[in-house]
């Protein structure tokens, strides 16, 4: 489903920081009430929808700063209580933990959230509420070239280590949160020394040094450069709906695997959000955050952005998801693949990991 052009509802942040709870709804109930602050590290055209959507059906006016996920996080950090922020949209669950443990998050107790994302998709609720909430899914799989590898051998992740797969296997850096949070959950499976023997063994296998993003990943397989390689499903979809003839040439050329399917299942990494810690207008955060859960903002997700939806009874509309069909996927808590992601990166120095 291709989404409808909607005017883009952003405003920047000109105002000096002793002028930005002013400039932006400090000014009383009223501005409370009409008017959303979003801090926001999604950068997917096909969002637009969903924010000129929220906007119709509540009146609320949303304001935007669009950056990376380090950067929003340096700002929140550097703004403090001055903060203007009152929601926060990250794309990785080890990034959300980072935020929740630094304090950057406000806790919110919602029926309508608890209800629509499963528990594992959700910072654990001490008793205050979930400091952060999934709203989609992407897996991380195993793509590699047709010509060159037998599926058999790629179809767990324990076996990008294997030797049989030596000089085969491409990733990008081991420390981008990706693969953090991948890592991260064979760490949950395996335990700390088997998952090092693991990760020395990728090293080994490298046909280059680890470089790019995960669609230079999936063309550096269909030339041939490499034989496997790691991507966020995403990535692979957006490339199956291209109308770019040499996109559509590479997918012919590459197989994919769902990755553990006879133990753990395959894992999948979050994307989600939060309310700031100082939020000013806390209603309508809280409201924009059950909005993200309903069906019409998780088909979005799905069929504008080829993210699987976290409300389990959505209805996907997307062919690239329909063509990779279902799969079994891992039941770790997001919020343990976060945890375990300083651990990881020890291990990361200690194998060479670039």
């Amino acid at each position: 489903m291709t989404s409808p052009r909607y005017p883009r509802l952003k405003t920047l942040l000109r105002a000096s920081l002793c002028g930005i709870a002013f400039a932006f709804g400090g000014g009383g109930a009223q501005a409370q009430d009409k008017v959303l602050n979003l801090y926001s590290a999604r950068h997917y055209q096909t969002d637009e929808a969903l924010y000129a959507n929220f906007t119709k059906a509540t009146g609320i006016q949303i304001n935007r700063v669009d950056t990376d996920d380090a950067g929003l996080l340096a700002r929140l950090q550097s703004e403090g209580a001055a903060s203007p922020a009152d929601v926060i949209l990250l794309v990785d669950a080890s990034r959300l933990w980072r935020a929740e443990t630094d304090g950057l998050f406000l806790p919110v107790k919602s029926s309508v959230l608890e209800s629509r994302i499963p528990a594992q998709l959700r910072a654990i609720d001490n008793g205050q509420g979930s400091a952060w909430f999934g709203f989609s899914t992407r897996a991380r799989v195993v793509v590699y070239n047709k010509l060159s590898v037998d599926r058999e051998n790629v179809d767990t992740y324990e076996e990008l280590g294997d030797a049989k797969n030596k000089g085969k296997l491409c990733t990008r850096s081991g420390s981008h949160p990706y693969n953090l949070s991948l890592f991260g959950a064979v760490l949950e499976h395996l335990g700390a020394e088997r998952t090092e023997t693991w990760l020395k063994g990728m090293v080994t296998n490298m046909a280059r040094d680890p470089k790019g993003g995960d669609t230079d990943q999936i063309k550096a397989v269909a030339s041939g450069e490499c034989g496997i390689a790691l991507t966020n499903t995403y990535y692979l979809a957006r490339m199956m709906r291209s109308t770019k003839p040499e996109d559509r040439a590479a997918v012919e050329k590459i197989g994919v695997v769902f990755p553990n399917q006879n133990s753990w299942g395959t894992h999948i990494n979050i994307a989600g959000g939060a309310v700031a810690r100082h939020a000013k207008n806390r209603d309508s955060a809280v409201k924009f955050l059950e909005y993200l859960s309903s069906p019409e903002a998780q088909g979005y997700f799905a069929n504008g952005n080829n993210e699987w939806p976290a409300v389990a009874d959505t209805k996907v509309a997307n062919p690239a998801l329909q063509a990779l069909g279902n799969f079994k996927s891992e039941t770790i808590p997001s919020a343990v693949v976060g945890r375990n992601q300083s651990k990881v990166q020890q291990l990361l120095d200690r194998v060479g990991y670039k």
